[in-house]
């Protein structure tokens, strides 16, 4: 009779271990207090009007930190569940992909902050008396700053799993819950790692919204780093700022190596090669954890529990992938669910052509149109020089796993950096050598989005098959030829998926970044962010939504004509 295994808590309780235990225990123990207390304040006694205690003295900084950090890794944990369920469906399923794709594209370009607006009150009501509600509603504003990148990602792994590995799943019967996490999943895991450190340092450029809430004429400020930075702002402390940003720095360190380090060196044995690995990433406190006993056992026991919670929940199949089944031979439901569609466009149609006549009139509309044909040439062209420059860093840093542990952290601070505390400094240098604000306000929409590019790249070209490495070596390649043949195609999926959620979040920032304030002095750049920007300074509500409406079909358009052509040639040509 095979003897049923123990998990923790048997087992911890024996004595023994070995020495580095002794180095990881206190490491995970820390982890699990600290999670624990920061869980405990976030569900205080809390009542809409109360002030919360905040303060600029630096010693105060290590609490905000586990504060925003928490919430930050909340957020990151939603946007993982979003990602997957968004990928699993828009790949096995036709129909569902017609209507998430799209409203993604939607999501992605509506502005971050306007969500924040509309679900403060709610998560409020839902937890009266508690800070909760306030709490899962800056939580709410960072995933919505998380998911879209991620969910980008992970449908691009789904959709580029090697056609012999789908044959192999097939010729095993795997059930489509199988297939998902044993193929589909692994697959996808190295780009969808990259992309959660991209979008977990993202989260910083909206921390400061996210923990600044204002709602039913109150100002709430949540403990955190960017409360902090708020608070400093308002009094113009620039020692509180330096203070916040070397908080941050020590922030993104620590949960660089505590926790994306060892992830990236742990899913290196999900790439798909046939020889083994000479560009694996390392990780000392992964190395250490694999030379524990006891720690494993805790770690082992959490798993099992995790393993144990997923399994209550699982879907049963009947034995054979959903999308490895023959497709069926009718096709009413499809045609059902595209006049459905059509209806709804249609209705959507009729009730926008009313709205504009009440409201806002044709003729605005045609300006808001220019405006945005304005933005669209300033996003284009920033995300070709944008790719002129971290395409090559990307992939020379993908290709040498050493050089990106090095730089790896130096990225994340990068873009984790709060790029809203460069405005003033560009208000003031525009005003004081009279430069125009139609050219030098541009950059400032492609400076916390320019990442999106260099990481998807740096997981694109650290993904690439070593024997495909040593076969360009081999042949000889070199120059433009080498590009063109080999590290193009190579990176073009992750290339695609960078691209995509850089340019939505372009958009995005364009709302800040074309009309920038500096005290009293206002500097703005011709374009759709600024008309939605100082319709919103207004209060002109018809034209917010306007301008909102006619940003999302720029996004949904572009998409739609180029980013999914796009998507579709690197699935059938460009991947490897």
């Amino acid at each position: 009779m095979t003897k049923k295994r123990q998990f923790f808590p048997r087992q911890v309780v024996e004595a023994g271990g070995n020495r580095w235990d002794l180095a990881m225990l206190p490491i995970v123990l820390a982890v699990f207090v600290l999670l624990a207390y920061g869980s405990q304040q976030m569900v205080r006694p809390y009542a809409v009007g109360e002030t919360l205690p905040l303060s600029l003295e630096p010693y105060y900084l290590p609490y905000y930190l586990l504060r925003t950090t928490l919430r930050m890794f909340i957020a990151l944990g939603a946007s993982m569940v979003f990602s997957c369920v968004f990928a699993a469906l828009t790949t096995k399923y036709r129909l569902a992909e017609k209507v998430l794709v799209p409203l993604l594209d939607i999501l992605q370009s509506i502005p971050i902050l306007g969500f924040l607006s509309i679900t403060v009150t709610a998560f409020i009501a839902l937890f009266p008396g508690n800070l909760l509600g306030v709490e899962c509603a800056a939580i709410f504003a960072i995933f919505t700053s998380q998911a879209w990148n991620m969910a980008f990602s992970a449908y691009q792994g789904f959709r580029t799993v090697p056609s012999e590995l789908s044959e192999a799943a097939s010729v095993f019967q795997l059930s489509g819950w199988q297939r998902f996490w044993r193929l589909e999943l692994p697959f996808a895991m190295p780009g969808l790692l990259w992309n959660m450190m991209m979008s977990m340092s993202g989260g910083w450029f909206f921390v400061v919204a996210s923990e600044a809430i204002s709602v039913s004429n109150q100002n709430i400020k949540l403990p955190g780093i960017g409360s902090y930075i708020a608070l400093a702002i308002e009094q113009r402390d620039l020692g509180a700022i330096g203070w916040a940003i070397t908080a941050m720095l020590v922030g993104v360190l620590l949960y660089d190596q505590l926790f994306f380090r060892p992830l990236l060196a742990w899913a290196d044995k999900f790439r798909f090669e046939e020889t083994g690995s000479d560009t694996a990433q390392e990780s000392w406190l992964l190395t250490w954890l694999r030379r524990t006993e006891r720690t494993q056992q805790l770690v082992e026991w959490c798993g099992g529990l995790l393993a144990r919670s997923i399994a209550m929940f699982r879907l049963q199949h009947d034995g054979t992938s959903i999308r490895a089944r023959p497709q069926q031979a009718s096709l009413l439901p499809q045609r059902v669910w595209d006049a459905v569609i059509a209806a709804v466009v249609f209705y959507a149609l009729w009730e926008l052509g009313h709205f504009i006549r009440a409201e806002v009139g044709w003729s605005e509309v045609g300006r808001v149109l220019v405006l945005g044909l304005y933005t669209l040439s300033r996003v284009l062209l920033l995300l070709a020089l944008a790719a002129l420059v971290w395409v090559p860093v990307g992939v020379w840093i993908g290709m040498h796993p050493r050089w990106a542990s090095r730089t790896q952290a130096v990225a994340q601070f990068m873009a984790a950096f709060p790029a809203n505390l460069v405005f003033p400094v560009a208000v003031v240098a525009i005003v004081r050598f009279h430069l125009n604000p139609d050219i030098w306000l541009s950059p400032l929409m492609i400076l916390g989005t320019q990442w999106y590019l260099l990481f998807n790249v740096i997981a694109g070209a650290s993904t690439v098959p070593t024997e495909l490495r040593h076969a360009a070596h081999n042949f000889g390649l070199t120059g433009w030829l080498k590009w063109r043949r080999y590290l193009l195609p190579a990176i073009f999926p992750s290339f695609v998926t960078g691209a995509i959620t850089a340019s939505g979040g372009s958009w995005n920032a364009s709302i800040v970044a074309e009309y920038v304030s500096w005290g009293d002095t206002t500097v703005k750049a011709h374009g759709l962010g600024s008309y939605i920007a100082e319709m919103t300074a207004k209060g002109d509500f018809p034209r917010i939504a306007l301008g909102i409406g006619v940003m999302c079909i720029f996004v949904m358009g572009f998409n739609h004509f180029v980013w999914r052509r796009l998507y579709t040639m690197a699935e059938s040509r460009l991947h490897f």
